[in-house]
């Protein structure tokens, strides 16, 4: 396993495991929402294995979060992680300070969640504590929830006691909120920080993301590590794409589009680690292959990758990267699913019949109360998504197509 970097004198594998979509025990991922059933069951039995199969070869970076999977994320892998058999000194734990709630932002709720996260990992620190989502909502909201209230202080105490050995933050959003942090290096002294990278968001981020590559330069020049999050962009750059195969299938015709994902990210030096959300053991057996160890991608290789990023990008696909913060939708709308759907149909290398689209349609959104014609336009997921897209836009131009494809079908 590929290894730069020290914090806290433990080495820092450069692959690490993102705990948002450990496997249930009905072969899904615990990050997904099903009506009726919140608190989908996590498989810990095998959750535990894989844990310890990638402590085994190397992978010793685990990031988590209160707000992740309904809550269920931060017990699962504490439970996970002291059932390794793998000593404490021995792997490194990131979780979160996920005040997103008003009621969440007093700084006695703050230390209320930090103390639930010892308890729920089972540890008495934290190795990597991050200030969750820091352009969340803007400039004002990042001061109530971080400064004014004296959380970032508060942390930075706790890094002074040792209780929280690293401090960083992940960003998504208001750019100024990312430039404070930057402005104020020299006060708090970030040992890491997160952002989305990967091949498309490296010049040609959408939404509320800037560009991976201005964001990581600035990290760079500040001296302040590089933790990935979204190298596969929500597991696009995973899956079969023949705009994206066109172009590195020549190269490499044996390697897997996620192979090529990751060793993009894994090219640049001031990359600590870069998270993945592997659902399955195929999935992380792959990938600890692809860093055990990385192989740098050669010049013509990230000319490739651009190409790459501009051919998916002429696709015209919605930029969801399947991440659930948009959920549980309050009218019962699957709406992963439903973007989901789209994208792939427009992913599509051979243009499909309707008769082919609506049943597809049927079929990744089963219960007629999920789908799009369901929504209300309540906006209410619009300002919990990172991607800062405009989900009711996106549903209602859904259900139109889908009743343009019934009636041209029944024609």
């Amino acid at each position: 396993m590929t290894e730069r970097f020290i914090l806290d004198g433990k080495r820092v594998s450069l692959l690490g495991y993102g705990a948002m979509r450990m496997p249930t025990v009905d072969g899904g991922h615990a990050n997904s929402f099903v009506p009726g059933a919140s608190k989908r069951e996590i498989d810990q039995d095998q959750f535990n294995r894989q844990v310890r199969r990638m402590l085994e070869h190397g992978v010793n970076y685990f990031d988590t979060s209160p707000a992740y999977c309904q809550g269920r994320s931060e017990a699962s892998l504490g439970t996970a992680l002291a059932a390794s058999g793998f000593d404490r000194d021995k792997y490194i734990i990131a979780t979160k300070l996920s005040n997103f709630s008003p009621v969440q932002f007093p700084l006695a709720a703050c230390k209320d969640l930090f103390e639930k996260s010892l308890k729920n990992l089972r540890t008495d620190y934290i190795d990597n504590y991050l200030l969750h989502s820091i352009g969340n909502g803007g400039m004002a909201t990042f001061r109530k929830r971080f400064v004014d209230n004296g959380a970032v202080d508060w942390c930075c105490e706790l890094r002074a006691k040792k209780i929280i050995r690293n401090l960083g933050f992940s960003f998504h959003g208001d750019p100024k909120t990312f430039d404070w942090c930057i402005e104020n290096h020299a006060k708090y002294h970030w040992d890491f920080a997160m952002i989305q990278m990967n091949y498309v968001d490296w010049r040609h981020a959408s939404g509320r993301n800037l560009n991976a590559k201005d964001l990581y330069d600035r990290l760079t020049a500040a001296k302040i590590p590089v933790v990935v999050m979204e190298p596969l962009l929500g597991g696009k750059l995973a899956r079969y794409n023949w705009a994206i195969a066109n172009e590195l299938t020549p190269l490499d015709p044996e390697a897997s589009q996620a192979s090529w994902a990751f060793r993009f990210v894994g090219s640049h030096p001031n990359v600590m680690t870069a998270i993945s959300g592997m659902t399955y053991t195929e999935h992380i057996d792959e990938n600890i292959r692809t860093f055990s160890p990385l192989k740098p991608l050669e010049a013509n290789e990230f000319e490739a990758l651009e190409r790459a990023a501009k051919a998916m990008l002429n696709l015209n696909t919605v930029p969801c990267t399947g991440c659930n913060y948009c959920m549980p939708c309050p009218y019962g709308l699957d709406i992963p699913a439903l973007l989901d759907f789209r994208n792939g149909v427009i992913s599509s290398k051979q243009p499909m019949r309707p008769a082919a689209i609506l049943k597809r349609y049927e079929e990744m959104i089963p219960e007629p109360l999920r789908r799009a014609d369901h929504c209300t336009g309540c906006d209410r997921c619009v300002s919990h998504c990172p991607q800062s897209i405009v989900i009711p836009k996106e549903i209602a131009a859904i259900d139109q197509w889908i009743d343009d494809l019934k009636e041209e079908y029944l024609k």
